[in-house]
């Protein structure tokens, strides 16, 4: 594929989004599908409507899939796309309906599972796995664990405007780079039209938010960037980088989610349980208006994608540098949102 592909499915994916959006904003309204602050953890004054997850899941759906006719993929790597795609779709409308319905988090946490248990088995029984570990079970229980692990921790992510959205934005365009540059095309592609379609959804998304993603944008975002980084194969020289690079691309959702999660254990409630001890919610306390607060996650994500773009550029030598550098990096960043008022 050349340049020009590429940033042709970057603009439409972003246009699509930015056009269909304002249609959703106008369906939750219209049905009442809105986020009610009536909750202690919300932090915002009105209702804020859904469904800007649905736009995000119809403009990636059609435009990978439009974009796979046009490209005339081969048949295995149209396989390998509906394998990414159909999971995705199929945990967005779980989300969906959680939008509609509030479930219960052990219902969504059960849908989770099963869709990561499908997907991580399709894709060991297709050794279509970025960087296995030459074993097939603890292959699959890494897989599951990665899936459910990152879809969560976007999902969880969503707690402020433009927060999640503009982190993935920059997210997928690193995965992007990484994958066209290594030849990669399918998954850059993919990571392109992610990028793109949050890129488009951020303009509604920003603060002050107009519209939501909800459960089905970032479980739909989650399953996607976990199944396709999994199919990503960073061909690093030094084994370990293969591991880091896909979590230095989700280091900061990755990162609050632990915070959150954990300070929740140590205060004996239920992880699953919503709160304002998030890292948004900590820079926040600490006098962080709250356009600064998403520009500050967005620091973060373009900090650790950046470190993730230099481990495969870089010598063997320079890879174990990196790898120090950024797990001592992201443990102090950790130690210290930790550190700050979780309520």
């Amino acid at each position: 594929m050349r340049a020009i592909d590429f940033i042709t499915l970057f603009l439409l994916a972003a246009l699509g989004t930015g056009l269909i959006t304002p249609i959703m904003r106008k369906i939750a309204n219209r049905f009442d599908i809105v986020d009610q602050p009536n909750q202690a953890h919300k932090s915002h004054k009105e209702p804020i409507p859904y469904l800007g997850g649905v736009a995000i899941l119809i403009a990636v759906s059609t435009i990978a899939l439009g974009g796979s006719y046009f490209y005339g993929l081969s048949s295995r790597s149209l396989s390998t796309l509906l394998a990414i795609l159909v999971p995705s779709i199929l945990i967005g409308l779980v989300g969906l309906l959680d939008d509609i319905k509030n479930l219960s988090p052990l219902s969504r946490f059960i849908a989770q599972s099963i869709a990561a248990i499908f997907t991580s088995a399709l894709i060991i029984v297709t050794e279509t796995v970025g960087s296995p570990t030459g074993n097939t079970s603890l292959d699959l229980v890494i897989t599951v664990f990665w899936i459910v692990g990152i879809t969560n921790s976007i999902n969880f992510f969503d707690n402020h405007d433009g927060g999640a959205s503009g982190a993935v934005v920059i997210s997928s365009f690193a995965l992007f780079i990484l994958s066209s540059t290594s030849g990669q095309f399918y998954i850059a592609a993919l990571a392109v039209v992610l990028s793109g379609s949050c890129f488009g959804f951020l303009y509604w998304n920003k603060n002050p938010a107009q519209i939501y993603m909800g459960d089905a944008g970032s479980l739909f975002l989650g399953m996607m960037l976990a199944t396709t980084l999994v199919r990503f194969d960073a061909n690093p020289i030094n084994s370990w980088a293969g591991f880091a690079i896909p979590v230095l691309l989700l280091a900061m959702p990755i990162m609050d989610t632990s915070v959150a999660v954990l300070s929740r254990i140590q205060r004996g409630i239920s992880p699953f349980q919503g709160g304002q001890d998030h890292i948004s919610h900590r820079l926040i306390r600490m006098g962080l208006t709250r356009r600064t607060t998403a520009i500050t996650l967005w620091g973060g994500s373009a900090m650790f994608s950046l470190l993730a773009l230099l481990i495969s550029s870089v010598s063997y030598d320079f890879e174990g540098l990196i790898l120090i550098v950024s797990a001592t990096l992201f443990l102090t960043l950790f130690s210290w949102f930790f550190s700050l008022n979780s309520d």
